[in-house]
């Protein structure tokens, strides 16, 4: 089945799956963040005197949340410019 492909570009072919892979990671923080924030404005309408608490953690969640959208991202980069699987080859 693979007799036409070389090792390497079975290697290239598979780090680009995998960066794909990676990428959808990004999905998860941009869901949360968008109900994080939608949470928020609906506590700040019921409590407008506590707008700067609320507004405080909602950022404060949100920006430990994007981290796992930065490592995947860092990750699809690595995998697709450096390319580390194919110092073995």
């Amino acid at each position: 089945m693979f007799q036409g492909i070389s090792n390497e570009a079975f290697v290239l072919g598979c780090s680009a799956i995998g960066a794909g892979i990676a990428m959808i990671a990004g999905l998860g923080p941009g869901i949360g963040q968008g109900i994080a924030a939608g949470k928020g404005a609906e506590a700040v309408g019921r409590q407008p005197e506590a707008q700067g608490d609320i507004t405080r953690t909602m950022l404060l969640g949100q920006a430990v949340a994007e981290t796992t959208g930065i490592y995947s991202l860092v990750i699809a980069i690595i995998l697709l410019f450096v390319q580390p699987l194919l110092a073995g080859l």
